[in-house]
C-alpha cells in the first residue's frame, strides 16, 4: 500500500505520517520533479529548527536538480506532525529529551532506505543542526554526510548570562518541565513574511512571527546537547557547517534581519564545529540570514551552491 499522499506544498511534494514509540509522530515530505523521481545519487534529508517546519520549495528543487533525491521531516510537535501532538495534550514544539528525536529520524531513514536509496545526507538548520549532529554521531552506520545551517551550538549572550540560565532551567526542567522562561521576538519573522512585506509565504499556525514558548524542560534538553556539543563529539562522516558572516541583533532593522544571523551567535558556531569530529569545514556566506536558505537572493545563491558544491565532492 502506498503511504505517500499529496503535500500541502502541492504538485511534486509528498508526505507521509511516521508511526513513532509510545503513539507520537513525525512526517516525510519528498520531492518528486514533474519529470521523475531523482535517483543513483546519496538522498538529501532536511531537518527543521525550532518554531519551523519545512517550507522551503526552492531548496528541494536545488538539491534535486543537482541529482541528489530529497526529502524533509516535520519532527514530533512540529508543522504537520503538530496536530497529532496537541491532540494528546503535549505543547507544540515541546520535548524534554532530544535523544527521542533519533526514532523521527530513524523512522525516516528507514523509509528512504526503503524507497530504494543508500546511505544518507543530513541538512539540519539551527535547532535541527543540533539534532542531526548528535544523530550522526549516535549513528555512524546512517549518515554519509553533515550539512549544518547555522547550527544551535550555545544559547546566545554572555558567559555569565549562560551559566545562570542553564544553572536555572536545569532545576526548573525536573520540577516544572512545561514552565514558561522565555519568548521569541517577532522581528525576524516579520522580516521572513509576505504578510509584512518578507519573500516568503509559509503557515503562521506552524512558524508563528513570535513563535512557541521556549518552556524549561525543552530549554534543559537543549542544553544538555549544547554541553555534549562543547565537550566534543565523534561525527565519522564529512561535516560542512555554513554561518552567516555576521552576529545581528534581533532589534535591528529588516535589512540586519535579513544579512545578519539574529537568532544565535556566529562565533559560538565557529568555536564549536572543530569539535563535532575529525573532518569539518567551515564556510561564511556572507550577507546571510539566520536560516542561509531565506537569506536575500545574493547569498540564497551562494549559500545553496556552496552545499551543492560541497555534497559533490564529499558524496
Amino acid at each position: 500500500m502506498n503511504d505517500w499522499t499529496e503535500d500541502v506544498l502541492g504538485a511534486g511534494f509528498e508526505a507521509r505520517t511516521l508511526r513513532l514509540p509510545g503513539g507520537a509522530e513525525a512526517t516525510l515530505i519528498r520531492y518528486t520533479p514533474e519529470d521523475g523521481p531523482v535517483t543513483g545519487r546519496t538522498p538529501v534529508l532536511y531537518v527543521h529548527g525550532f518554531t519551523d517546519y519545512f517550507f522551503q520549495r526552492h531548496l528541494a528543487e536545488a538539491v534535486a536538480a543537482r541529482g541528489y533525491p530529497f526529502y524533509a521531516v516535520d519532527l514530533r510537535g512540529h508543522g504537520r506532525s503538530m496536530d497529532a501532538w496537541t491532540a494528546a495534550g503535549r505543547d507544540a514544539n515541546m520535548i524534554n529529551r532530544l535523544e527521542l528525536y533519533a526514532q523521527d529520524l530513524d523512522a525516516a531513514a528507514d523509509v528512504i532506505a526503503a524507497d530504494g536509496h543508500s546511505g544518507l545526507a543530513l541538512l539540519g538548520h539551527s535547532t535541527g543542526g543540533l539534532i542531526t549532529s548528535m544523530y550522526a554521531n549516535a549513528r555512524p552506520d546512517r549518515v554519509t554526510a553533515l550539512v549544518l545551517n547555522s547550527p544551535w551550538f550555545d544559547l546566545k549572550g554572555s558567559w555569565s548570562d549562560r551559566t545562570l540560565v542553564t544553572q536555572a532551567v536545569y532545576v526548573l526542567g525536573r520540577v516544572s518541565p512545561r514552565l514558561i522562561v522565555s519568548r521569541l521576538g517577532e522581528g525576524y519573522g516579520r522580516a521572513l513574511h509576505t504578510s509584512s512585506g518578507g519573500e516568503w509565504d509559509y503557515d503562521l499556525r506552524w512558524k508563528p512571527y513570535a513563535g512557541f514558548p521556549v518552556r524549561a524542560g525543552w530549554l534543559a534538553a537543549i542544553r544538555r546537547g549544547h554541553r555534549a556539543v562543547g565537550r566534543g563529539l565523534d561525527v565519522r562522516c564529512p561535516v560542512l557547517v555554513c554561518t552567516s558572516g555576521r552576529t545581528g541583533s534581533d532589534a535591528g532593522e529588516i535589512a540586519e534581519q535579513l544579512g545578519t544571523d539574529v537568532v544565535l551567535d556566529v562565533a559560538h558556531m565557529h568555536a564549536r564545529a572543530p569539535g563535532l569530529g575529525q573532518t569539518v569545514e567551515i564556510a561564511v556566506i556572507e550577507g546571510g540570514a539566520h536560516d542561509l536558505a531565506l537569506s536575500p537572493k545574493p547569498a540564497r545563491e551562494k549559500y545553496l551552491s556552496t552545499v551543492l558544491d560541497w555534497l559533490d565532492a564529499h558524496v
